[in-house]
């Protein structure tokens, strides 16, 4: 089951552009993009701002018959200049300023504060700036700059009214403000939450990938040493019997022998070609297993399986092996191992399996022993032993000297203990694995 790339959100262009660029990317830009409602959140606040600077442009215009109505602001102006002509147009300025202030925040917010000491039309663009201030940085930047509301505030009461006696104004100002950092303060953590998420859940979906890919790779590791353990078999029963035939024929050529009869050649022929098919059967499995990509999903009905060995199979086994010229002595005492489970019994089949196999390579003319023995809910014991002596001639079948290690992880993934070993005269291969139920 594959997940798709693609977002889930239909309504990008209703996110902010933070949100969106993580939505779209995976990740967070610095500077992200505006969407559709970035540009009408904008509109809206560079209009609002530009609002308050004409009506309190109007307000500050002074009545000049007795019908006009003036809005008040008729105290004293310390600055007129600034009243009469630098006001309107230092808001207009601070107001286009709007556009920018997803970017610079703080420049910008702190420019507000400096302008509105002495001006009234800057009002509404320094709250909105003070907001996305908090949005935009952490609470340590935010918070600090936000309390400079306060002496500024006190600064412009003094400036422009001539004193700094209404404290109802100034106290109304900061709860303002406190307002503002609260809100911007809450819609920064809550986009954070949001990303946190965001982000929690790529890598949740990550490292379930990479628990997949190594699922796979176990998988087909496993797989590997099975096929392994089974072809290493299957190829040295074929070599016993080709080297029996060889040995035959040339007994007969040099006389000491009779000759083959048709019926001995044929049979010999026919066992050494059926383990031949049978081994490259094997090799063209393990060979399809190792050749799939790790990124296509196999099902049941498909899938290459491996052999699924159990201990009813293991005198199939050894009747094989003796069909081979190998001398084997079998020892059971494990009753109820054939309803045990199906990886303990595998285990056993091949641990059995790998002692033959080595018994036919390294000692093919010696005898081996075969004892098995265990409870259920404690333990199962498995050992093969051969005589190893000097004068035992060594086959020349090949190997790659793994078995024994590819072994020993498998029975140390079951929890169990290897031991191999030449000592007394003899080698063995002894393995001790938990009969859980």
């Amino acid at each position: 089951m594959r997940v798709s790339d693609s977002p889930v959100v239909d309504a990008r262009w209703a996110l902010p552009g933070l949100l969106a660029g993580a939505a779209q990317n995976g990740a967070a830009r610095r500077i992200p993009r505006r969407t559709a409602r970035d540009w009408a959140i904008d509109s809206i606040a560079f209009l609002v701002s530009l609002g308050f600077v004409m009506l309190v442009a109007v307000a500050q215009a002074p009545a000049t018959s007795p019908g006009d109505i003036s809005l008040g602001f008729d105290g004293p102006r310390e600055f007129p200049l600034v009243d009469g002509v630098l006001d309107p147009v230092l808001g207009v300025l601070l107001s286009l300023a709007l556009w920018w202030r997803r970017r610079f925040p703080l420049a910008l917010s702190l420019v507000a504060l400096v302008l509105s000491t002495f001006t009234l039309s800057t009002g509404a663009a320094t709250v909105i700036l003070l907001f996305t201030l908090a949005v935009h940085r952490p609470w340590p930047v935010s918070v600090p700059v936000n309390l400079l509301q306060i002496p500024v505030s006190f600064l412009h009461l003094r400036i422009t009214e001539g004193s700094a006696d209404d404290w109802g104004s100034l106290i109304f100002g900061t709860l303002i403000g406190m307002m503002v950092l609260a809100w911007g303060i809450a819609v920064r953590a809550r986009r954070q939450l949001v990303l946190s998420l965001r982000e929690s859940a790529e890598q949740e979906r990550g490292q379930h990938e990479l628990r997949l890919v190594d699922a796979r790779r176990g998988e087909r590791s496993s797989i590997a040493r099975e096929m392994h353990d089974v072809l290493a078999h299957r190829i040295s029963l074929l070599s016993v019997h080709a080297g029996a035939l060889e040995y035959r024929t040339r007994q007969a050529e040099s006389g000491a022998a009779a000759p083959l009869t048709a019926t001995e050649v044929h049979d010999a022929v026919t066992v050494i070609r059926e383990n031949a098919h049978q081994a490259l059967e094997e090799l063209r499995e393990v060979l399809t297993v190792l050749r799939t990509d790790s990124s296509d999903d196999q099902d049941d009905e498909t899938g290459t399986a491996a052999p699924q060995a159990a201990i009813s199979d293991l005198e199939t086994l050894v009747e094989e092996a003796r069909a081979a010229g190998q001398q084997i002595h079998v020892t059971s005492d494990a009753s109820g191992l054939d309803e045990a489970r199906p990886q303990l019994q595998r285990t056993v089949f091949r641990v059995v399996q790998e002692g033959l196999t080595n018994a036919r390579k390294h000692a093919p003319e010696v005898p081996v022993n075969v004892l098995l023995r265990g409870t259920a809910g404690d333990e199962v014991v498995v050992e093969v032993t051969n005589v190893t002596q000097i004068s035992t001639p060594r086959s020349t079948i090949p190997g790659a000297g793994a078995g024994l290690t590819g072994l020993t992880e498998r029975v140390l993934l079951e929890g169990g203990t290897l031991e191999a070993g030449a000592s007394g005269g003899a080698f063995r291969l002894k393995v001790r694995l938990p009969w859980r139920s």
